[in-house]
């Protein structure tokens, strides 16, 4: 119950953190979502240091949920990061959630209990996963990160955030699977376990290049296109790491089909909170609201082009010399 409690509270640190750091880069131009220009501008935001603290909290409560629990029961805790993130956006713009998303909250809430009761994963040791295993997965993770980021730097708006989130979100799952090696190195052997394994320094070289994955996939478009895509596939991946390479184990039988049914649940909630209008920057209102300024300018303008006649009708004001209608004839 603690890797639980301490997943549920990373899940939370990690909404915060994609919250703030969204509004931080919101209004930086798509020029300046590949560059490390990007960074620079983004570190004179006292908001984006919040965010960057919200994602370095979740990284250490991740890490000791990891270190108490095996990482098929705890990454996918992570799910409700997006649950998190509604109701972030609902406190932050004092817009109360409507019936259909608290109806999402509870079901995905529901729904990911019952697949972790019903599975109860259990057992698996990455410190004693054979090396072969450990390159095969961490290979295979990785072009899976290059082909998603690598379609995401070829989008535009909405696809290129939502690539890029996958990539971000595939990511975070491999740096999870190290981490959870490098805490069963520190249980096995302290701190010099750690200093004398491997996934250490992989940690160290790659963790740094997914932060800046992340900074753009939150600058690349709405959050309700990053979002769920950076929350569902980070378990997703962990998921499968914890079982194909570290050997950990599920429940069978009957089990699988309350699983299926949890799973259904999550997917069913997770696609009713995407669509909610608090993931929703506000772009889209001020583009609306420019497109009605525009209209109304256009009309006025359109009412000057015409001059008022004595019986109360309307004429074109006549040609200037350059053979084009004066807008505004002195009277």
């Amino acid at each position: 119950m603690l890797s639980v409690g301490l997943m549920v509270l990373a899940a939370a640190a990690n909404a915060t953190g994609s919250v703030l750091q969204r509004k931080a880069g919101r209004d930086e131009p798509d020029s300046e979502s590949s560059s490390l220009r990007l960074i620079r501008d983004l570190a004179h935001r006292p908001v984006w240091f919040g965010g960057v603290a919200a994602i370095m909290a979740g990284f250490l409560l991740q890490a000791a949920a990891l270190a108490t629990g095996p990482i098929a029961l705890v990454q996918p805790i992570l799910v409700v990061a997006l649950v998190f993130t509604l109701l972030l956006a609902a406190a932050v713009f004092r817009r109360p959630l409507h019936v259909r998303e608290w109806g999402a909250v509870v079901g995905m809430t529901v729904g990911l209990a019952l697949v972790l009761y019903a599975l109860r994963p259990a057992g698996g040791d990455p410190h004693a996963t054979p090396p072969l295993l450990w390159v095969i997965g961490s290979v295979a993770t990785l072009v899976i990160v290059a082909l998603f980021a690598a379609v995401g730097y070829r989008s535009l708006h909405t696809r290129r955030a939502a690539y890029l989130g996958l990539a971000t979100g595939t990511g975070f799952g491999f740096t999870a699977c190290l981490i959870s090696a490098i805490t069963a190195a520190y249980n096995a052997a302290g701190i010099v376990g750690v200093f004398t394994t491997w996934q250490t320094y992989l940690l160290i070289v790659i963790g740094p290049g997914f932060f800046f994955l992340l900074q753009q996939a939150m600058q690349a478009g709405r959050l309700v296109a990053s979002q769920p895509a950076l929350t569902l596939s980070n378990p997703v991946v962990a998921f499968v790491f914890g079982f194909a390479v570290f050997g950990e184990h599920v429940r069978t039988g009957g089990w699988l089909a309350a699983a299926v049914v949890g799973t259904a649940m999550v997917v069913g909630a997770t696609v009713v909170l995407v669509r909610s209008p608090l993931l929703h920057d506000h772009t889209d209102m001020h583009d609306h609201t420019d497109m009605h300024d525009h209209t109304n300018m256009h009309d006025h303008t359109d009412m000057h082009d015409h001059t008022a006649t004595t019986d109360g009708s309307t004429e074109p004001a006549p040609a200037g010399k350059d053979g084009r209608w004066n807008s505004n004839r002195s009277s």
